[in-house]
């Protein structure tokens, strides 16, 4: 609980006069006023986290958070639990969706072994597992409280790591069977949604299966009672460890003035979590795209971000952040490089 005390204390607001040089420097620069649109809103965002009008973003990574969930017992996926364990060492390998896309990016993959069902025998996945998964929220809270802050803590953590070692920019991801559950459960709660409105099929459910995953996540709500204004007992009662890493994550880079890239669904509703934890949050979050999950753009809005494309992603692991990182740094070239006005 310290590291989180600590961490929450150092999230400031954005740097206005950093914001207030960049734009002055992006209107004297070649080209009508606000002709680059959101991109140039991206490079003075950048501009107020980092307190730097120029900033680079060219030491990039991609956390992913890996771990399982007791509610998958209930048949709200497709796919079997071990795939979780199977996968994970994957991106260790590079093989992944997300490691495609983040090696044109330029960035590292970081993965994490955050409550994984399984061991797992690979190195290059860091173990800081809580336990063998979470437990079955449909019947009780799928973790304490207490392990719900560890797993704020280790993504702070881990991402405090990577700053250390010089990285400029995060993006979150995830991998986890069956975590669309526990995320639509977090927009239901925090947002006053009934889950069958922004229920979907995740990694492959079958449409009829719908109702029954709506109704397990309507039952998880009504058996814990979270309490919407307290993000971490959401996120101990009807919450994941990767979910929780996640949130972690944001918090420690927010702490460090580190912008952060917020990927699709799951990654939201980790988002949505650490707003409610520390509202100042949000000014450090750059969301990457909309998420073709079924209630994604209800979800995108409970947090109150505008993604920057729409590509019908749905893979998540941080494919969105990956391809966002592109307009990023981008926008810090179009600062540096674009000659200005006579």
């Amino acid at each position: 609980m310290k590291l989180l005390n600590e961490t929450l204390k150092k999230i400031s607001t954005l740097d206005a006069e950093a914001m207030k040089k960049a734009s002055l420097h992006i209107d004297s620069l070649f080209k009508p006023l606000k002709s680059l649109g959101r991109l140039e809103d991206l490079a003075i965002q950048l501009a107020g986290i980092t307190k730097n009008p120029f900033p680079s973003v060219d030491n990039k990574a991609i956390i992913v958070m890996s771990a399982d969930h007791g509610v998958y017992e209930e048949g709200i996926a497709p796919d079997p639990q071990s795939i979780t364990a199977i996968q994970t060492p994957n991106f260790a390998k590079g093989l992944t969706g997300v490691c495609a896309l983040a090696k044109q990016a330029r960035a590292d993959v970081v993965i994490v072994d955050i409550g994984i069902a399984k061991d797992i025998q690979d190195h290059r996945v860091i173990n800081r597992k809580i336990r063998y998964g979470t437990s079955n929220m449909a019947k009780g809270p799928a973790m304490t409280r207490e392990e719900a802050i560890k797993s704020l803590e280790i993504g702070i953590e881990v991402t405090l790591d990577q700053i250390k070692n010089g990285k400029k920019l995060i993006g979150t991801g995830e991998m986890g069977i069956g975590n669309t559950t526990p995320s639509t459960a977090i927009f239901s709660v925090i947002g006053g949604i009934d889950p069958e409105e922004i229920v979907g099929v995740g990694a492959g459910l079958p449409t009829e299966k719908l109702k029954h995953k709506a109704a397990v996540i309507r039952k998880a709500i009504e058996v814990n009672q979270p309490d919407p204004k307290d993000g971490i007992d959401v996120l101990s009662k009807i919450g994941g460890f990767e979910i929780g890493g996640m949130v972690g994550t944001m918090l420690g880079a927010a702490a460090e003035r580190i912008p952060v890239v917020v990927d699709g669904f799951i990654s939201t509703a980790a988002a949505l979590i650490a707003i409610t934890i520390e509202p100042k949050v949000k000014d450090f979050l750059i969301p990457s795209h909309y998420t073709a999950e079924r209630g994604g753009k209800v979800a995108i809005e409970l947090v109150g971000l505008k993604p920057m494309f729409d590509m019908e992603l749905r893979l998540g692991e941080g494919t969105g952040a990956a391809l966002a990182f592109n307009f990023i740094e981008a926008a810090t070239f179009m600062v540096k490089e674009m000659g200005k006005r006579p």
